[in-house]
């Protein structure tokens, strides 16, 4: 190893100084520019626009003056969310900018691009197709994403061996690879189907290890990998379940048991696959024990609100009718979404992802790290 200068002692001091102390806002962020790129990849926990599509969720058509967004951003931005969502908060704590949707061809995109898609699946499409899973689906899949940002290389003249090498210093070397959680509508595509819970964690954990393994294989050296978070606790979870499947939460037991069982499939292949690539640091962001760390304590984090929507319709419970989302008619939304956990059901809110962000960032929730990840880029320069 390398022998660490002074100067460099002192910047990952102030990096740990900063992490634990400074407040996540778009001006101050936890170093300047440490990473020059993001590029995140994901489903409607990251996505922050891509679902304006033709084939994408209808959520966004229901009517022109629905609350999304309107917590920080002030009008709909196509986010499943009142506000930011924790990539935001990524992009406000490393000083770059919102990072704009891969669909959005005018946007400017040198400091990094967005590849999730609300309905992403971890499998691909042809999957459901085969398995007559096809009730109003996205296509898109982690394949698809990672298409698109080939599409995205291509566009930026990296598309021969030989300019790749040119382009990689600029588009890899120093860009971090957010992949969010991808996972979680593989089951509920294939909710109550003839298709076993063991087989969708099998095909869908290797998947996500398949599309870490492909960014790997273009020299990709710092990732981080989203855990699938607790959507046994969402409304849509709650309001579907029978009152008697509950966990030591008081979520749906069925539901959270899958999704647990992901995790620890997931991260033993995460684990393998480190081994493999020595030289890069993938981090694991451990969603599923950060969010039961913030429900588990919710009123100390400012939330009176764990299981009833923030935007929806039909009042108790849970404010929620899925025939009725947010956005459409008679749904409204709360005064206050910074004391509710559930954005509209099936997401949470800017409030919940931007304390998930602040454990994940600041937090002890990430393995490793995430200090760790930026003294790693700190050393190479």
């Amino acid at each position: 190893m390398a022998n660490i200068s002074i100067t460099q002692i002192f910047f990952f001091t102030i990096i740990s100084i900063l992490i634990f102390s400074t407040p996540s806002t778009a001006n101050a962020g936890i170093l300047s520019h440490p990473f020059k790129k993001v590029y995140a990849f994901g489903d409607a926990e990251t996505d922050t626009g891509n679902t304006r599509s033709s084939t994408g969720p209808t959520i966004f058509r229901f009517v022109s003056n629905h609350p999304y967004g309107r917590t920080f951003f002030g009008h709909p931005t196509n986010r499943y969310c009142d506000g930011r969502l924790v990539i935001d908060f990524v992009a406000e704590a490393l000083s770059l900018p919102y990072l704009p949707p891969y669909r959005n061809k005018k946007a400017d995109k040198s400091h990094g691009v967005n590849f999730a898609v609300a309905g992403s699946t971890s499998l691909a499409h042809s999957f459901f197709v085969s398995n007559n899973l096809t009730l109003d689906i996205s296509p898109v899949s982690l394949q698809t994403q990672l298409s698109w940002f080939d599409e995205f290389l291509e566009s930026e003249k990296c598309k021969s061996s030989t300019a790749m090498l040119e382009c990689k210093p600029e588009y890899i070397d120093d860009a971090l690879f957010w992949v969010g959680e991808m996972g979680a509508n593989d089951y509920a595509y294939s909710f109550r189907s003839s298709v076993s819970t063991k087989t969708i964690q099998e095909l869908a954990t290797t998947n996500v290890i398949d599309f870490l393994q492909a960014l790997l294989n273009k020299g990709a050296k710092y990732i981080l990998v989203q855990g699938l978070h607790p959507t046994g606790c969402l409304t849509l979870s709650m309001a579907m379940a029978p009152s008697d499947d509950r966990d030591n939460m008081g979520c749906v037991a069925s539901v959270n048991n899958k999704i647990y069982n992901h995790n620890t499939m997931l991260l033993a292949k995460l684990n393998d696959l480190r081994k493999k690539f020595p030289q890069a640091v993938i981090v694991y962001a451990d969603y599923w024990n950060a969010f039961h760390h913030v429900f588990a304590n919710s009123s100390e984090y400012g939330f009176n609100e764990k299981f009833k929507a923030c935007c929806g319709s039909n009042g108790e419970p849970y404010n929620f009718d899925v025939l009725f989302a947010c956005g459409s008619p008679p749904s409204t939304a709360c005064d206050n979404p910074s004391k509710y956990i559930n954005w509209d059901g099936g997401h949470l809110t800017e409030a919940m992802y931007k304390v998930l962000a602040d454990l994940f960032i600041k937090g002890s929730y990430c393995d490793p790290a995430f200090s760790q990840l930026l003294s790693k880029k700190m050393q190479s320069g």
